[in-house]
C-alpha cells in the first residue's frame, strides 16, 4: 500500500495567493468579487486561461459552495469569450485535485483551454511570450465586457 501525499493545508505563499495579494503580475481576463481569471504563462494551447476563487482552498473538497458556483459562472463567461476570439467550439475544461492527479499549484483552479484533445500540448513545458499573453488577455477581456 502506498502512502498518500495529500496536500491538506493551504500555503499562503503559493503563486496564486501571491497574485491575489498583488505581489506577482498577471494578465487578467476577468475579475469579480469571488473569482479571478488570467492567462496561464505555461499554456497547453493558445488562449489557455486559469480561473481561481478568491478563497483559500487547496482543492474542490475545500471550496465553499458560493465560490464553487462563482468559479463555474466565471468559467462560462471565459469559455464564451474563448469561442468567439479563437473562432472554435472546442474548449477543454480541466481541474486537477492533488499531486497524484497532476495538480502543481495547491490553490483550487480550473484550466480553460481552447483546443482539442489531439492538439493539446504538455502543461508547464514552455513559457509563453509575455506580450502575446497580454494581447490575448485584452481580446478576451473586451469580449467579456461587451
Amino acid at each position: 500500500m502506498t502512502e498518500l501525499n495529500q496536500q491538506t493545508t493551504y500555503d499562503d505563499n503559493n503563486i496564486f495567493a501571491k497574485m491575489l495579494d498583488g505581489d506577482i503580475p498577471y494578465h487578467k481576463v476577468y475579475e469579480d468579487d469571488k473569482t479571478l481569471a488570467f492567462m496561464d504563462i505555461m499554456p497547453q494551447a493558445e488562449g489557455h486561461v486559469l480561473v481561481i476563487p478568491k478563497q483559500k482552498a487547496v482543492d474542490l473538497a475545500d471550496l465553499e459552495p458560493e465560490y464553487a458556483a462563482a468559479v463555474l459562472m466565471t468559467s462560462k463567461k471565459v469559455m464564451q469569450a474563448q469561442r468567439q476570439v479563437f473562432e472554435r467550439e472546442g474548449v477543454i475544461q480541466m481541474q486537477l485535485n492533488g499531486s497524484q492527479a497532476g495538480q502543481t499549484v495547491f490553490h483550487y483552479h480550473v484550466h480553460l483551454i481552447p483546443s482539442s484533445i489531439h492538439e493539446l500540448g504538455r502543461h508547464a513545458v514552455t513559457q509563453a511570450d509575455n506580450s502575446d499573453l497580454a494581447d490575448i488577455a485584452q481580446k478576451l477581456l473586451a469580449v467579456i465586457d461587451a
